[in-house]
């Protein structure tokens, strides 16, 4: 049996785990899957690259806004998809490449499961499999999409995020399952390049998660863009390859050619063996880890979806840098740093988020102001006829902490960052606004304005 200084399951955001440190030992790395993890193969990096096409669609067929005429003559939807695969196949071919052949490091092509504390049994796709034992154990194992029993039991065809963005053909009528950021993105993407959209919500607003004021202010735009199906009920599901009907508690129903199921994701731990390990976990799946990565078992860690409320890219990488350190610094601990973690939907208008909603804050009992600032009231608004966006600060009357910032509008997820970095550094919302030069007439006075408007208590 193979013995290893370091184990990682997963080569997303656990692959950067194979630091300097790590030379001269021995590493081994299991990967069950496509080399790179959600976000370079299924997640975060082709979707925008989707995303952007759907933007530059949707310049053109709102040119005549400005006094520019101009047509959609058409969409290749085959050259898009080809453009985004053509880039990202040959990435995650090269990673199982360099980790394959390369120096340092032994990969384990199959799934992983724990047999003991700090063993692994490792299924390459023969009856024998493999096992190892390592000092060390890293669980980066990632996530994977939901899908309800009314889909999964009526043997109808559908796509998960994992599974759309490969069709051969853009479909004539998507019917979006789910109204959370990945069914917003996607609607955006394939109305944009020509699809009828309809999206059914099980609750009654869209991005319920970002707080009342942004899920309604979103709703409202998308039932313009989109068929919008709000308090859906599903009760049946049929169909076949080349149509699918669902049936809602309302007596409705919703037809069209390609389902997509995106109704979240849920962490890879279901066939891990972490019971065998004694491995604890939330009840929702996640492992539990403690604020340095480090999970019950000693010399057992976990990081990124697999463990973290948070399933992001970037909170993932932060984690992988801390735990990277950790697992060479036994001495001098890092701790994961959550106190605020930003969030972005790449959808129509785009969204971006940090910190509290209101909702959360009077739940807490805690007082705040607030300001909302219209994308419109802004001279670069105006430049973009804009009427929708908006950015909501909100802070502490008394000492001026910034609390939470929602922007909903064009490049959000950029204007945004200077919040994410006062709130970072401590700065009250005076000193963001005032400390600091803010370009005229560039959008980002949308922001400024808004910090300006909080209406603190007198000192």
């Amino acid at each position: 049996m193979a013995h290893f200084d370091l184990a990682i399951i997963g080569t997303g955001s656990g692959n950067a785990l194979v630091t300097p440190d790590f030379d001269g030992k021995r590493v081994a790395i299991v990967e069950a899957g496509t080399f790179g993890g959600t976000c370079l193969n299924v997640g975060c990096i082709p979707t925008k690259m989707y995303v952007y096409a759907a933007d530059v669609a949707n310049t053109v067929t709102h040119a005549a806004t400005f006094g520019i005429d101009a047509t959609l003559d058409g969409v290749r939807w085959r050259d898009i998809r080809d453009r985004v695969f053509g880039r990202i196949d040959p990435i995650a071919a090269g990673g199982r490449d360099y980790r394959v052949n390369g120096p340092n490091t032994t990969a384990f092509l199959g799934h992983a499961s724990f047999i003991g504390a700090r063993r692994l049994r490792i299924d390459t796709g023969d009856d024998s499999g493999v096992e190892i034992t390592a000092d060390q154990i890293v669980i980066a194992a990632g996530a994977h999409p939901t899908v309800p029993d009314a889909v999964a039991q009526s043997g109808v065809p559908f796509h998960t995020s994992d599974t759309v963005m490969r069709l051969d053909e853009l479909p004539k009528r998507l019917v979006i399952l789910g109204s959370g950021f990945s069914g917003a993105e996607f609607a955006h993407v394939f109305s944009a390049l020509g699809s009828q959209v309809t999206v059914v919500a099980r609750s009654g607003g869209l991005l319920r998660k970002l707080g009342a004021e942004i899920s309604a202010r979103f709703t409202a735009i998308a039932r313009q863009q989109w068929d919008v199906r709000l308090d859906a009920k599903l009760t049946r599901v049929s169909g076949d390859a080349a149509q699918v009907c669902l049936d809602l508690a309302d007596g409705s129903q919703v037809i069209g050619d390609v389902l997509l199921v995106a109704t979240g994701r849920v962490p890879n731990t279901v066939n891990l063996g972490l019971e065998l390990a004694g491995i604890a976990t939330h009840r929702d799946g996640r492992v539990t880890v403690d604020a340095h990565g480090r999970t019950n078992v000693e010399g057992v860690w976990a990081l990124g979806d697999v463990s973290s409320a948070h399933q992001l890219k970037h909170v993932a990488n932060h984690e992988a840098r801390v735990v990277a350190h950790n697992l060479t610094h036994p001495g001098d601990l890092r701790s994961f740093d959550h106190r605020y973690v930003p969030l972005a939907v790449f959808t129509s208008p785009q969204i971006a988020s940090v910190g509290l909603t209101q909702e959360q804050l009077t739940t807490r009992g805690r007082r705040y102001v607030t300001k909302t600032q219209a994308y419109g009231d802004t001279a670069y608004g105006w430049a973009m006829e804009d009427t929708t966006g908006v950015c909501t600060v909100i802070a502490d009357p008394a000492t001026g902490e910034l609390l939470g910032a929602h922007l909903m509008g064009h490049q959000a997820s950029i204007l945004i960052q200077p919040l994410i970095q006062g709130m970072s550094l401590g700065q009250t919302v005076t000193e963001m606004a005032h400390g600091q030069y803010w370009i005229h007439p560039a959008l980002c006075e949308v922001v400024e304005n808004a910090l300006l408007g909080l209406e603190l208590d007198p000192h």
